[in-house]
């Protein structure tokens, strides 16, 4: 059974007050890559960005090496 719109309302009023929201743009047929691979892991889309991003991040604050903007290596 869809949601009643009163419900979807609720949701949204939910997510706008508790969630930012980023846009990604990727190379065309990147987000089906992404996508099965997330899936493969349990995961939803959402939820495996999150994850990446996060570890991605405790890599970065651990120092080491990381990538500028357009993918080079840049060592610190």
């Amino acid at each position: 059974m869809p949601a009643s719109k009163a419900n979807q309302r609720a949701v949204n009023k939910y997510v706008k007050n508790n969630y930012d929201r980023i846009n990604v743009t990727m190379p065309k047929g990147k987000k089906d890559t992404i996508q099965a691979h997330a899936e493969a892991r349990g995961q939803s889309v959402n939820g495996y960005i999150n994850s990446a991003i996060d570890e991605k991040m405790t890599r970065d604050s651990k120092g080491g090496d990381s990538h500028d903007s357009k993918g080079a290596i840049e060592s610190h």
